[in-house]
C-alpha cells in the first residue's frame, strides 16, 4: 500500500509541477471526438470518464490485437488463456477465473460490454478478438454504462470504432511489418486500405490484413500417470497456492495400498515442439456509404476474420522459462462474419439513427484436458480397471491407463441487434437522447470430453465402456453412438434475449451548471436447452447413459425432467408433473423451477456538471448497472445448513458514486482528466466448486463487495519544447468482499476481488523533429507498470498474478507518403503475467510476449 501511495503521489506531483512550470501559449493537444453519449462530442465536453485512443495513437503504439490495447489502459485487465479466450474486466469488478474447458454456455455473462461499432459482441469466456485494422479509435468507458449501453456494461464498455468511407476522396495505404521474438519465432504482417469514390454521393472503403505471429512457448518432454490424481490425495495436502486440502476434497483412496496397481504413463514425446504457440489473423472489411441527400445517409459494412492458434499461451512456473508440458494437441479455429448497417437522417429538428447488425461466429477447438486429473476425484472410475476402484479394498489391484485427456469443443454464436434512437439538437438548452434496443444471442455448444484410456479399462467382465448414445439429440448431436473414448457430452443451446428502452435528458440550469437524468427499462431472458450425457453406468450395462444420480444435468427443453436410476435402464422415466407419486424430490423441485432466468427492471443515472471555464469541467455522477442471471446445471442440489443450489441466479447489481474532472490548462498545453469513485456490489455472481454442496461446478450470488478507486490521465505538450508530447495514465484500486452469502469456505470476507491490481500506470514520451527534404524523425520510449493481483475470489482456485514493469521503445522517420520505424517491445524481456489460472490445482501463467525487435514500413497513395 505504501508503494502504491508513493507512485500515485509521484504522478500527481509531476502533474502539479507541469501546471506551475508551463507558461507559453502554443498547446497542440489533440481534441478527440467520441460517441460515448450516443452523440458526436469532444471527449473533453462530456461528463463521462472516457479513455479514447484515436487512430494516430493506435498507430504510434503499434496496437494490432486485444493484448496490445489491454496493456495501454490502466484499470482494464483480462482473464483468459490466449487469443480469442479472454474476458475483460474494468475497475476490478471481477470474481471468477474464466475456464473454457467446463462449459461456455453455463458461464457467467460478461460485465463489460464489447462493441464493434454499434453492436455488442461479448459472450461468456470468449471476447471477440477483432484485429485492429483501419480503426478510427478505441473508446473505453469505465464504470456502469447501463443507461445507454445495456446489461453487459455493468463495469464499463469497450468500443472499437472503424473508419467510414470518405466521399469524394481517393486514398489508400499499405503497411508491412516484420519482427523477431527473443527465444521464439519470426512474425510478419501486411495490411492494405483503399477508399474509393464511386460517385459524388457514394464511396467504398476496404481493408485486408494478414498477420502471422510466431510462437515463444516450448512444449517440453514429460510423462505423467494417475498416481497424481486427486483421488489419491490425502487430506491436508498443501496446494501450490498455500491452501490445504480439506476433508471434502481429500482422495477417497488416499490411505489405500497401491503397490498392486499398475499405473501406465502418458508420454508427450510425439508432441514436443519449440515455439509451438503460433497465431494467425486473416481477414477483410468492406463498407459502403451512400448519401441520399443532405439529410439522409446509409452505411453498410461487412467484416470477415479467421483466427487460428496452435499450442497454449501460458507457461508452467515449475518448469524452465517459457516451458509447458501438454499431452494432447491444443488448437483453435475462430471465424466470424459481421454485417452491419446504419441509417441516419433528420426529421425536422431531430437526428434519427437506426442501426442493426448480425454476427455469426464459429469456434472449433481442441483442448488438452490432462490437468483435470489433479482435481478429478472420479477420473479413475473411467480409466482404471474396476478391480482398482471397486469395491474399495484396502489393497486394490489392476491397471490404471495413461491419463491423457482432451476436449473437442465446437461453438456457434449468432448475435442479432437493432437499435433506434433520436437526438434533439446539441445547441438546445435542453437535450434528449431516447431510443429502443433489441438483441438476441444464441450460443450453441457441444463439448466432447474424451478419456482415451477408457477404451482399454477392464470394467467387470468387459473391456471399455459400452457404446453411449445421447439421451436427447441436442443441437450438435446425432442419433448415433458417441465416438470412442467420449465419456461426457454437453450439447446445449443458450439464448440471451434482451429488450430495452432508454433515455437521457440534459438541462442547462445556467451557463455553467447542467443536470443529466437517464434511465433504462430492460427485460432479459437467459435460457438453456439441450442435454448433458455421461457414460458412467456403461461400465456395468449397455446404453445406461447415466450419472447414477436422480436427474439429467440439464432440462430437456420441453418441460420434462428425466429420472435416471442408479445404473438401471428400467428407471429411465420422464416426468412432466411435479405431483407424480414417487417422483424424486430433486426432479419435483426442478419441474417447479423456472425454465429460464428472467429479469426486468429500471436502472437510473443522475449527473451534475459544472463548467467554470471553457477548458475545465467537473461532474458528479450516480449510476447503476446490472448483469443478467443464468440457469444452473446442478440446480436443486442440497447443501449444508439448509442451502440449496439455485436453479436460476439473480442479477448482480452495482451502484456507482463518482466525482470527475476534465481540464485543458495553459492554452491547452496540459490536459489532466480523472475521477474518484466508490462502487457497491450486491449479489456478486461467481462460480464455485465445493464438494460439501455438490460435486459439480455451480454459480451463485455469493457475496457483496465494495470498490474504491482513483484514475486519471495526463497529456503535456510543453510550448518551450516543440515536438514533445508526454502522456501518462494511472489507476488506484481498493477492492473488498464485505459479506459472504453462500455457505462455503471458498469465499472469504475481507479478501480482494479478482484481476484488480492495486496500482497500474503507464507513461510515454514522443519527440518529433524536422530533418532535411521534408522528412520528420521521432523517438518514443514508454514504461508500463502493473501491481500484483489475484486470479479468483475462490480460495482454492486463487493464485497471485505477479506485478510487472515493461519498457518499449521506437524510433523512425516519415514524410508525406512514406514512413519507416524500428521498435522493440518488452525491452527488459520481462515475464509480465497478464493472467493466471489455478482451477486444476496447477499454476498456469499467461505471459506477455518476450522481448521483440521489429521494423515497420508504411506507404500512402
Amino acid at each position: 500500500m505504501f508503494k502504491q501511495r508513493v507512485l500515485a503521489s509521484t504522478i500527481l506531483t509531476a502533474a502539479s509541477i507541469s501546471l506551475i512550470g508551463t507558461g507559453m501559449a502554443a498547446a497542440q493537444i489533440e481534441q478527440i471526438t467520441v460517441t460515448a453519449t450516443k452523440r458526436e462530442q469532444s471527449a473533453q465536453d462530456i461528463p463521462v470518464a472516457v479513455n479514447a485512443m484515436p487512430e494516430s495513437t493506435l498507430e504510434e503504439l503499434r496496437v494490432d490485437v486485444f493484448t496490445d490495447y489491454l496493456q495501454q489502459l490502466p484499470g482494464v485487465t483480462a482473464g483468459g488463456s490466449g487469443p480469442g479466450q479472454n474476458t475483460i474486466y474494468i475497475r476490478g469488478l471481477a470474481s471468477t477465473t474464466p475456464n473454457l474447458t467446463t462449459s461456455g454456455v453455463a458461464g457467467l455473462a460478461p460485465n463489460v460490454a464489447f462493441y464493434l461499432d454499434e453492436q455488442p459482441l461479448a459472450q461468456p469466456g470468449r471476447n471477440l478478438d477483432v484485429y485492429a485494422a483501419d480503426l478510427q479509435r478505441i473508446e473505453v468507458l469505465p464504470g456502469p454504462q447501463g443507461t445507454l449501453f445495456g446489461s453487459s456494461s455493468q463495469a464499463g464498455t469497450v468500443r472499437l470504432i472503424t473508419n467510414r468511407p470518405v466521399l469524394g476522396v481517393y486514398e489508400g495505404s499499405a503497411n508491412f511489418g516484420t519482427s523477431f521474438t527473443e527465444g521464439g519465432e519470426m512474425s510478419n504482417k501486411v495490411e492494405a486500405v483503399l477508399n474509393l469514390p464511386v460517385a459524388d454521393n457514394f464511396a467504398l472503403r476496404g481493408v485486408v490484413y494478414s498477420d502471422n505471429q510466431g510462437g515463444y512457448i516450448d512444449n517440453v518432454a514429460g510423462t505423467i500417470d494417475l498416481t497424481e490424481s486427486a483421488r489419491f490425495r490425502p487430506e491436508g495436502t498443501v496446494r501450490a497456492n498455500g491452501v490445504a486440502v480439506n476433508a471434502n476434497r481429500a482422495g477417497f483412496q488416499s490411505t489405500a495400498d497401491l503397490t498392486g496397481v499398475t499405473f501406465l504413463e502418458a508420454d508427450n514425446a510425439a508432441l514436443v515442439e519449440e515455439d509451438f504457440n503460433d497465431t494467425s489473423y486473416n481477414g477483410f472489411r468492406i463498407s459502403g456509404l451512400y448519401e441520399f441527400n443532405a439529410d439522409w445517409s446509409l452505411l453498410v459494412s461487412h467484416t470477415r476474420q479467421k483466427m487460428e492458434t496452435e499450442g497454449v499461451f501460458f507457461q508452467d512456473p515449475n518448469l524452465d522459462d517459457l516451458e509447458i508440458q501438454r499431452y494432447e494437441r491444443d488448437e483453435l479455429n475462430d471465424e466470424f462474419t459481421n454485417t452491419a448497417w446504419t441509417l441516419e437522417g433528420r426529421l425536422g429538428m431531430l437526428d434519427v439513427v437506426y442501426t442493426g447488425a448480425y454476427t455469426d461466429r464459429e469456434t472449433d477447438q481442441r483442448v488438452d484436458y490432462t490437468d483435470y486429473l489433479f482435481v478429478g476425484q472420479y477420473l479413475p472410475y473411467y480409466i482404471c480397471d474396476g478391480s482398482v476402484t471397486y469395491p474399495g479394498a484396502a489393497a486394490p489391484a489392476g491397471t490404471c491407463q495413461a491419463p491423457n485427456l482432451f476436449v473437442d469443443s465446437f461453438t456457434e454464436t449468432t448475435v442479432e441487434t437493432h437499435e433506434f434512437r433520436v437526438n434533439t439538437p446539441d445547441d438546445n438548452r435542453w437535450r434528449a437522447t431516447v431510443g429502443a434496443f433489441y438483441s438476441n444471442l444464441e450460443l450453441a455448444e457441444r463439448n466432447d470430453f474424451t478419456y482415451p484410456g477408457s477404451v482399454n479399462a477392464v470394467l467387470f467382465g468387459q473391456t471399455g465402456f459400452s457404446p453411449n448414445f445421447p439421451f436427447t439429440t441436442g443441437y450438435r448431436s446425432d442419433d448415433g453412438p458417441f465416438p470412442a473414448g467420449v465419456i461426457f457430452r454437453n450439447d446445449v443451446l443458450r439464448t440471451d434475449e434482451q429488450t430495452g428502452v432508454f433515455g437521457e435528458f440534459s438541462y442547462d440550469l445556467t451557463d455553467s451548471f447542467s443536470i443529466t437524468v437517464g434511465a433504462r427499462w430492460y427485460d432479459i431472458e437467459v435460457d438453456l436447452e439441450g442435454s448433458a450425457n455421461a457414460s458412467f453406468c456403461n461400465g456395468f450395462q449397455a446404453d445406461a447413459n447415466g450419472f447414477g444420480t436422480d436427474i439429467s444435468d440439464l432440462y430437456n427443453g420441453d418441460g420434462a425432467i428425466t429420472f435416471r436410476g442408479s445404473c438401471d435402464t428400467s428407471t429411465h422415466i420422464t416426468y412432466t408433473d411435479p405431483n407424480t407419486p414417487g417422483i424424486p424430490a430433486q426432479a419435483a423441485a426442478a419441474l417447479s423451477a423456472p425454465d429460464a432466468a428472467r429479469t426486468d427492471g429500471i436502472i437510473t443515472k443522475v449527473t451534475g456538471t459544472w463548467r467554470p471555464t471553457d477548458t475545465t469541467l467537473f461532474y458528479a455522477t450516480y449510476s447503476e448497472g446490472f448483469r443478467p442471471g443464468l440457469l444452473n446445471r446442478p440446480g436443486g442440489a442440497a447443501g449444508p445448513n439448509g442451502f440449496t443450489v439455485p436453479f436460476a441466479l439473480d442479477t448482480d447489481d452495482v451502484k456507482n458514486y463518482e466525482l470527475g474532472w476534465k481540464t485543458d490548462l495553459f492554452d491547452n498545453t496540459l490536459r489532466f482528466n480523472g475521477s474518484a469513485f466508490f462502487v457497491e456490489i450486491e449479489n456478486l455472481q461467481t462460480t464455485i466448486f465445493d464438494p460439501s454442496i455438490t460435486n459439480l461446478f455451480f454459480s451463485d450470488n455469493a457475496a457483496n463487495a465494495e470498490i474504491r478507486g482513483i484514475e486519471g490521465d495526463v497529456t503535456w505538450a510543453p510550448a518551450e519544447v516543440r515536438g514533445l508530447t508526454v502522456s501518462g495514465a494511472f489507476s488506484i484500486l481498493d477492492t473488498e468482499i464485505t459479506e459472504v452469502l453462500t455457505p462455503t469456505n471458498d469465499v472469504v470476507e475481507g479478501s480482494d476481488l479478482a484481476f484488480a491490481p492495486g496500482f497500474q500506470a503507464n507513461v510515454r514520451a514522443r519527440y518529433e523533429w524536422d530533418l532535411s527534404n521534408g522528412w520528420l524523425a521521432h523517438v518514443q520510449p514508454q514504461i508500463v507498470y502493473s501491481d500484483d493481483s489475484y486470479s479468483d475470489v475462490i480460495e482454492i482456485n486463487k493464485v497471485s498474478i505477479d506485478g510487472y514493469t515493461m519498457a518499449h521503445f521506437s524510433a523512425g522517420v516519415s514524410e508525406d507518403d512514406w514512413r519507416v520505424e524500428l521498435f522493440v517491445n518488452n525491452l527488459s524481456d520481462e515475464r509480465a503475467e497478464l493472467s493466471n489460472n489455478f482451477v486444476n490445482d496447477r499454476e498456469r501463467v499467461t505471459i506477455a510476449r518476450p522481448r521483440t525487435w521489429g521494423v515497420r514500413v508504411g506507404v500512402d497513395f
